[in-house]
């Protein structure tokens, strides 16, 4: 699952420009970015991408809401720095966390794939999918819950529409199988089951 091929065909352009065309192209036109910008093989460029929005997103929470990360019983400020500490958080969740997560919930998304889609593509095109379907939580970090709700809502939509582009399926049944990878990444990890909680509170 890991695996990057050296000459892939089609696929993303890589770089700054080929990840903020990506991230236009899949908000606005998501049916034709994932008809056209997923590829066998081609995990690089939604890795990176996957990365790049993980950053973006962690970066403004330390900017605007620091307490969400940094809090001393899960992340202990090191040195009593806390731009240390928040220089950590990035390589951490760079280096590491996003890698990791996105590797994961794509494994989980296969499984639940085989569960209910007989004919699929690749498990490349799966984690490409998933990393695209981040694009909105570029901006969940900003300190709304209705915005950060409707972040989730809108990466949980793409998930479900790339998977029934790329494994060429329904959206019900793209539907089912994404359930619990868009609970778990943009409920939990983006904090939309958070929002969502917050908003309802709010309106009660």
């Amino acid at each position: 699952m890991t695996t990057w091929v050296e000459n892939p065909t089609g696929g993303r352009s890589r770089g700054p420009r080929g990840i903020a065309r990506a991230w236009i192209e899949v908000l606005l036109r998501p049916r034709r970015f994932f008809t056209n910008g997923v590829a066998p093989g081609d995990q690089a460029p939604g890795l990176a991408f996957a990365v790049v929005i993980a950053v973006i997103y962690v970066s403004g929470l330390l900017a605007v809401q620091p307490e969400t990360i940094l809090d001393t019983s899960v992340v202990p400020i090191l040195g009593d720095s806390r731009t240390l500490t928040m220089v950590l958080v990035l390589l951490v969740t760079a280096v590491v966390a996003a890698p990791a997560g996105l590797h994961l919930t794509a494994a989980i998304q296969t499984v639940l794939l085989m569960l209910t889609v007989p004919d699929r593509a690749g498990v490349s095109e799966t984690v490409q999918v998933v990393a695209y379907a981040t694009a909105p939580c570029a901006v969940a970090w900003l300190p709304s819950p209705a915005v950060t709700a409707g972040c989730a809502l809108y990466g949980a939509g793409l998930l479900v529409v790339g998977l029934a582009v790329v494994h060429r399926t329904t959206l019900l049944r793209a539907a089912v199988a994404a359930a619990l990878p868009a609970t778990l990444v943009f409920g939990v990890a983006y904090g939309g089951l958070w929002a969502g909680e917050t908003l309802v509170a709010m309106v009660g």
